[in-house]
Protein backbone atom coordinates (compact mmCIF):
# COMPACT_ATOMS: atom_id res chain seq x y z
CA UNK A 1 0.00 0.00 0.00
CA UNK A 2 1.51 3.50 -0.94
CA UNK A 3 0.26 4.94 2.73
CA UNK A 4 1.68 4.08 5.63
CA UNK A 5 -1.86 4.70 8.01
CA UNK A 6 -5.73 5.55 7.28
CA UNK A 7 -4.62 9.05 8.63
CA UNK A 8 -1.91 9.34 6.01
CA UNK A 9 -4.62 8.23 3.23
CA UNK A 10 -6.92 10.58 4.00
CA UNK A 11 -4.47 13.53 4.04
CA UNK A 12 -2.74 12.36 0.93
CA UNK A 13 -0.14 14.58 1.39
CA UNK A 14 -1.67 17.72 1.77
CA UNK A 15 -4.40 17.11 -1.22
CA UNK A 16 -6.64 15.35 0.63
CA UNK A 17 -9.47 18.24 1.45
CA UNK A 18 -9.15 18.74 -2.76
CA UNK A 19 -9.71 14.80 -3.59
CA UNK A 20 -12.18 14.13 -0.47
CA UNK A 21 -14.28 17.34 -1.45
CA UNK A 22 -14.44 16.28 -5.60
CA UNK A 23 -15.45 13.06 -3.98
CA UNK A 24 -18.26 14.70 -2.01
CA UNK A 25 -19.45 16.70 -5.09
CA UNK A 26 -19.55 14.05 -7.38
CA UNK A 27 -21.44 11.85 -5.04
CA UNK A 28 -24.35 14.75 -4.62
CA UNK A 29 -24.40 15.13 -7.88
CA UNK A 30 -24.99 11.87 -8.79
CA UNK A 31 -27.83 11.06 -5.87
CA UNK A 32 -29.15 14.75 -6.58
CA UNK A 33 -29.50 14.08 -10.62
CA UNK A 34 -30.79 10.02 -9.91
CA UNK A 35 -33.45 11.73 -7.53
CA UNK A 36 -34.43 14.30 -10.30
CA UNK A 37 -35.12 12.08 -12.67
CA UNK A 38 -36.59 9.50 -11.09
CA UNK A 39 -39.34 12.32 -10.26
CA UNK A 40 -39.18 13.42 -13.49
CA UNK A 41 -39.73 10.18 -14.85
CA UNK A 42 -42.86 9.62 -12.22
CA UNK A 43 -44.37 12.59 -13.27
CA UNK A 44 -44.51 12.21 -16.98
CA UNK A 45 -45.92 8.39 -16.26
CA UNK A 46 -48.69 10.04 -14.29
CA UNK A 47 -49.48 12.54 -16.72
CA UNK A 48 -49.26 9.79 -19.42
CA UNK A 49 -51.49 7.36 -17.56
CA UNK A 50 -54.31 10.38 -16.30
CA UNK A 51 -54.10 11.59 -20.66
CA UNK A 52 -55.12 7.62 -21.15
CA UNK A 53 -57.79 7.37 -18.48
CA UNK A 54 -59.30 10.41 -19.73
CA UNK A 55 -59.62 9.43 -23.13
CA UNK A 56 -61.96 6.43 -22.56
CA UNK A 57 -62.17 2.82 -24.25
CA UNK A 58 -63.27 4.31 -27.72
CA UNK A 59 -60.01 6.22 -27.91
CA UNK A 60 -59.27 10.06 -28.65
CA UNK A 61 -62.40 12.56 -28.20
CA UNK A 62 -61.20 14.03 -31.75
CA UNK A 63 -60.04 12.05 -34.32
CA UNK A 64 -57.01 13.37 -36.19
CA UNK A 65 -57.16 14.68 -39.77
CA UNK A 66 -56.09 12.11 -41.78
CA UNK A 67 -52.78 13.14 -43.95
CA UNK A 68 -52.97 15.51 -47.24
CA UNK A 69 -51.06 15.09 -50.07
CA UNK A 70 -51.27 18.23 -51.89
CA UNK A 71 -49.09 19.02 -55.48
CA UNK A 72 -46.81 21.57 -55.25
CA UNK A 73 -46.34 23.33 -58.40
CA UNK A 74 -42.35 24.44 -58.46
CA UNK A 75 -41.22 26.70 -61.72
CA UNK A 76 -37.79 26.42 -62.78
CA UNK A 77 -37.54 29.28 -64.54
Amino acid sequence: MAFDSISAFLAMEGHGPYVWTCYAVFVVMVVGTTYWSAKRYRATYLMCKRSYEQQGPEGPATPKAAATFTRVEISQD
